[in-house]
């Protein structure tokens, strides 16, 4: 309903026929009387937030961020430009074109909207808010009651509550939201001097709920209710406020409203929790159960208002770390060192970085150094798979992870703000005295991790990824650890304890053989093992024989989660690499052994040195590589394994191409080649396809030939003159002349061949052009 009659007239004598607005409450204009219709709800942004910024100019960036939340179109200037000229229409119809009017005109970039007191509430209430000031400045603080309820009186809900979310959020119409708090606490201060709280208790009480985490506000609601007689409502309240700023905020109430409770208490006759002089230090070391916590015994530092500040909320202590491998083993050397780093004292923040190759088991290890560790972070355990390394997922964005992190730790979704840069400072402040252990598997880079970092010394963070963290280390002190493959005995023992103790007495040579088709590889080591446990009754020798039965291929190591197999994991590395980095990968096999440095890559794969070292960086950010020294790399053996099978299916996929290529040029090459072989003795005569006779047609097809690898070719050629030299004696065909008419029409007439530049492309990215098999990247053979 409107706030008053159409037409009437406000406060300071507005005419009938001018234009009112109303922001305290749902968005609405009148002209003439009449209420309008305001347009589409991005126009009506602009206008709320013109009136709640009212005599002064809205920066045109500021409108565009309010209309798209930062992610504005290339049109968003010229889409405002064009709302304001409906706006301004709008609200005077007559308006010349190109003149901005009375309310709305261009100022400094920007718009402002000129508005008085009797055309908008806001400012009607700022008004009244100012005289009740002056009244309470001479003593009437009757008075000054009276005239903020008048001001109160504009409000009819929320600043622009018909304008969802945004309204709610955005700083400019949350600045106007916390007038009306300051105003209402004002308000009861004034009532509480005079003695009348039950004036203003029902409008102090409606004010609290509306902002339920404001703690002046609600300090004044437990001294209203105190003085209105109401003192065992107001200590019950004040512990349901506790309750609710840890639980959302991770705060405890701040002095001025611990405060009220003990102004409260003193006025119930009941003794204070805490003595008023206590200050805000810490008091001594106690047992969590003397707070009445449930800490298990556990020693807290108790603050002189009887919280914990390591004690958070029931319900708001995470534990999301996974379950430890029951199997787990080895890993001596990188625990000591993980366990040493973390019992060390330092004033700042601990990051811990586990990084390797894929399947070396980076998760397996934090999981269970984490679960070591775990006793020493009372307040929480937080885990969250980043994604980073390519596994069929989207990486993670950091504010969603945030938000996951901040409702685990006990602030409400709602209040998570909305921008990652807020939820992290937000992050960091819930942590700022918390004991809590920060898992993050699986990273992609450093800035996927920065944000997710808490600020305080308390905490620890430990990180997985494939890549090596450096700049983790140089912006934040990170503690990197390297995973290699374990040692063959290590290795071996934990396969056999994988596979249980009814396998102990299997021949040491047959456990041997198996660790190194799996190339010490722990995931590889986990999908044969788990073969094993799926036939009980088989020797394991018959495990080791079907593993040698594969090969070089990585069959023997796929695992019933089509995600989870080696040939799975190195499949997500491989897809993350560029077209360059690829194509090395997949020329790796070529070279012999395992160890690679710079020249001997930009022999494999003809690529200059520094391209070459170019490529070899990306492979060791992916984890199918790693540096072994200053231009040095080496390969895992089911790494290699892995690109041997892609450079096979990319050479069949090549070569079935190469072949429709030659069956298409076959008919254009024949018309030029016929000429000259009728000119060789012997092939003149009997007419056959585009010329050329019948026996002719063996040559014409070496001669498309030329583009395959060399092997064929110098096959072709020998069965064309023998073909030649088989017919009647009259009818031979001498050699030298057929080889000198297939140079001839070989030079006149290019055909089909490689193009090194096309070599690079990934099959799965690369449209028509594929790259050659590794033997035919070594070896190319001349087009003809």
């Amino acid at each position: 309903m409107p706030l008053t009659q159409p037409g009437t007239r406000g406060a300071t004598g507005t005419p009938r026929d001018t234009v009112r607005f109303s922001l305290l409450g749902p968005l609405r204009a009148w002209r003439e009387g009449t209420e309008l219709s305001l347009g589409p709800r991005q126009q009506r942004l602009i206008l709320a937030a013109l009136l709640a910024r009212v005599g002064r100019p809205v920066p045109l960036a500021d409108l565009v961020d309010l209309l798209w939340e930062g992610d504005p179109p290339t049109s968003a200037a010229n889409a405002v430009h064009r709302y304001v000229g409906v706006l301004r229409r709008l609200l005077e119809p007559d308006l010349p074109t190109r003149n901005s009017g009375r309310w709305l005109v261009r100022q400094d970039g920007g718009y402002l909207l000129r508005a008085d007191a009797g055309e908008l509430d806001l400012v009607r209430f700022r008004a009244l808010v100012r005289e009740a000031r002056e009244k309470a400045a001479e003593g009437d603080a009757h008075g000054a009651v009276r005239r903020f309820g008048e001001a109160l009186g504009q409000w009819q809900g929320r600043c622009a509550a018909d304008l969802g979310p945004v309204a709610a959020v955005h700083r400019v119409f949350t600045a106007v939201e916390h007038e009306h708090a300051s105003v209402v606490c004002e308000t009861a201060a004034a009532a509480l001097r005079c003695g009348s709280p039950g004036l203003v208790l029902l409008t102090v009480r409606q004010a609290a709920q509306r902002h339920p985490l404001d703690q002046r506000l609600q300090a004044h609601l437990l001294l209203v209710l105190g003085a209105d007689g109401k003192q065992a409502e107001a200590l019950t309240l004040y512990q349901d406020i506790r309750g609710r700023l840890w639980q959302e905020l991770g705060v405890r109430p701040c002095a001025e409203l611990r405060a009220a409770y003990e102004r409260v208490l003193r006025q119930s006759g009941r003794r204070p929790a805490v003595p008023e002089d206590a200050s805000r230090r810490v008091v001594g070391d106690v047992p969590g159960d003397a707070l009445g916590g449930s800490r298990g015994g556990a020693v807290v530092r108790a603050t002189d208002d009887g919280a914990a500040p390591h004690a958070p909320a029931p319900g708001s202590v995470p534990a999301q770390l996974p379950a430890d491998l029951p199997c787990f083993s080895g890993r001596a050397r990188p625990m000591e060192q993980a366990l040493a780093y973390a019992e060390g004292t330092s004033d700042a923040l601990r990051v811990l970085a586990f990084d390797g190759i894929p399947g070396v088991g980076k998760t397996a290890l934090a999981v269970h150094f984490a679960r070591r560790v775990a006793a020493r972070y009372p307040d929480g355990q937080l885990f969250v798979d980043l994604c980073g390394s390519g596994s069929g997922r989207r990486p993670l964005d950091p504010g969603e992870v945030l938000c996951d992190f901040l409702e685990a730790l006990g602030v409400r979704r709602w209040r998570v703000p909305a921008s990652t840069q807020s939820r992290a400072a937000l992050f960091r402040s819930v942590l700022a005295d918390r004991k809590v252990l920060v898992v993050l598997d699986n990273a992609r880079d450093l800035e996927q991790v920065r944000p997710l970092l808490p600020g305080s010394p308390l905490c620890m963070v430990l990180v997985t990824s494939r890549r090596r963290l450096t700049g983790l280390a140089t912006a934040h002190g990170a503690r990197l650890v390297g995973l290699d493959v374990p040692a063959p005995a290590e290795a071996a023992a934990g396969f056999l304890r994988r596979v249980g103790p009814g396998r102990a007495d299997t021949p040491g040579r047959v456990v041997e053989d198996i660790v190194e088709r799996c190339g010490r590889l722990p995931l590889a080591l986990a999908v044969t093992a788990a073969r094993a446990l799926a036939r009980p009754d088989q020797p394991l020798s018959v495990l080791a024989a079907e593993l040698a039965g594969t090969g070089e291929s990585l069959d023997g190591f796929d695992d019933d989660d089509r995600d989870n197999g080696v040939r799975a994991v190195l499949r997500h590395a491989y897809r993350t690499l560029g077209a360059e980095a690829a194509r090395t990968f997949r020329l790796l096999p070529t070279h012999p052994g395992p160890e690679y440095d710079t020249e001997a890559l930009a022999g494999v794969t003809g690529l200059p040195p520094r391209a070459a070292a170019v490529a070899a960086a990306e492979l060791v950010r992916s984890g199918l590589l790693t540096a072994g020294g200053p231009g040095r790399y080496m390969a895992h053996r089911l790494a290699l394994a892995y690109a041997a099978e892609l450079a096979r299916a990319e050479a069949a996929r090549h070569s079935g191409e190469r072949e429709g290529r030659h069956r298409g040029a076959l008919s254009g090459v024949a018309a030029e080649g016929a000429p000259a072989l009728r000119a060789v003795p012997g092939l003149a005569g009997e007419r056959g396809a585009a010329g050329a006779r019948p026996a002719g047609r063996p040559a014409l097809r070496v001669i498309v030939g030329g583009a395959t690898e060399r092997a064929r070719t110098a096959a072709e050629l020998e069965r064309v003159p023998s073909a030649g030299r088989a017919r009647p004696r009259h009818d031979r065909w001498p050699r030298e002349p057929v080889d000198a008419a297939l140079r001839t029409v070989t030079a006149r007439h290019p055909l089909p061949g490689r193009d090194r530049r096309q070599e690079g492309a990934r099959p799965d990215e690369a449209g028509g052009s594929r790259p050659q098999s590794p033997a035919t990247a070594a070896h190319p053979s001349p087009a003809g």
